[in-house]
């Protein structure tokens, strides 16, 4: 048996500690006058949080999964039986061609920004093209971490590097009550990217990077690649069984392969082209099919112009606004072609001798 490495960790919060962290997000002194009221909740948060109460509620598995009397998260369940659900109705030829646009931007007018993003301009292009031709477009707006009450997509804690079935399909990391890491958008996400047959991804680049929203949302579906859908084998998060479990022999299942994909990536003075590349890179190595050459497009918009006329800049760059609707074009046709079994996927009965 392969024991786990230890020895990072550092100690649980004391109580005046814990106490203080809890008090931080009532500091308004509209949550003055109930005080009283705050201290009875910060009482039974500090009981979940010093005895790592992570689940509020379980069940046991039911005989579907290799151990029935394990006690299962209803909430990480009731996830599950939605990603079915969806993957069921994706793979209905009777369904309408689903695409999601992922507009990428952490900026949007509701918030400190006051100005919607140029990423979220060209999503809705791409959302027009789409809709014109019947395409069911699902347009996933990642700003809305910065612009929604409590709304989060929290970090991947990494089970993947301790070893690959530590990793659920989907995660299992969150919510974590005793933690408060709570009201996660992943199970969402995690639904709208199974019942997709096409993505388009929209983004601008940071600091030669992708957007932080993005690259939180990338992270967090690493489960999707090789992750575990049967957490009863782990017994949660049991990293010794996870090692003995990978070392037997893991199939790594890509539970997003077979979907197509394209690329917007718009910057204005570098990095676009880095940040297309590596994008395409992470879909391909999940097993998406890249829809051709014109969807994957980096550009600049404004290049060393002003940020303050940048929508201008847009409003005239009328080349661009073609280029997304071909991105759009092109997706559509390769799904068009992925659902009647035309889209070329040579590699498509090849098995991987190295998978991870």
């Amino acid at each position: 048996m392969t024991k786990p490495r230890k020895g990072q960790f550092g100690e649980m919060l004391s109580r005046d500690e814990f106490r203080s962290r809890f008090q931080g997000s009532f500091g308004h002194p509209a949550f003055e006058k109930v005080g009283g009221a705050l201290a009875q909740v910060e009482e039974v948060a500090w009981d979940a949080y010093i005895n790592e109460k992570k689940l509020a509620r379980t069940e046991k598995a039911g005989a579907e999964f290799s151990d029935p009397d394990y006690e299962l998260s209803v909430e990480w369940k009731q996830t599950r039986d939605r990603l079915l659900a969806a993957e069921a109705t994706q793979k209905d030829a009777g369904t309408r061609s689903r695409v999601l646009l992922i507009c990428g931007s952490d900026r949007n007018d509701g918030t400190c920004p006051g100005e919607m993003s140029k990423t979220f301009r060209l999503t809705q292009i791409a959302r027009e093209v789409l809709e014109a031709e019947g395409i069911e477009a699902d347009v996933l707006d990642l700003s809305r971490l910065i612009s929604d009450y409590d709304w989060h997509i929290h970090p991947c804690k990494g089970c993947v590097s301790t070893a690959m079935p530590l990793c659920h399909w989907p995660c299992s990391c969150y919510p974590n009550h005793g933690l408060r890491q709570t009201n996660d958008w992943m199970g969402e996400i995690y639904e709208r990217w199974v019942a997709a047959h096409g993505i388009i991804i929209f983004t601008p680049v940071y600091w030669y990077q992708s957007p932080s929203a993005l690259k939180l949302m990338i992270d967090r579906l690493v489960c999707a690649d090789g992750g575990n859908p049967d957490p009863t084998t782990t017994s949660g998060k049991n990293a010794e069984m996870a090692k003995d479990l990978e070392l037997a022999g893991w199939a790594y299942p890509k539970h997003l392969a077979g979907r197509t994909y394209g690329l917007v990536v718009h910057g204005d003075v570098a990095g676009i082209e880095g940040t297309r590349r590596a994008l395409s890179d992470w879909l391909d190595w999940m097993g998406l099919i890249d829809a051709g050459t014109q969807a994957r497009l980096d550009r600049f918009i404004g290049y060393y112009q002003s940020y303050a006329k940048s929508h201008e800049v847009l409003d005239r760059d009328e080349a661009v606004q073609e280029e997304v609707r071909n991105v759009a074009r092109t997706v559509l046709e390769a799904v068009a072609e992925l659902r009647a079994g035309r889209l070329s996927m040579p590699d498509r009965a090849l098995s991987r001798p190295r998978p991870k």
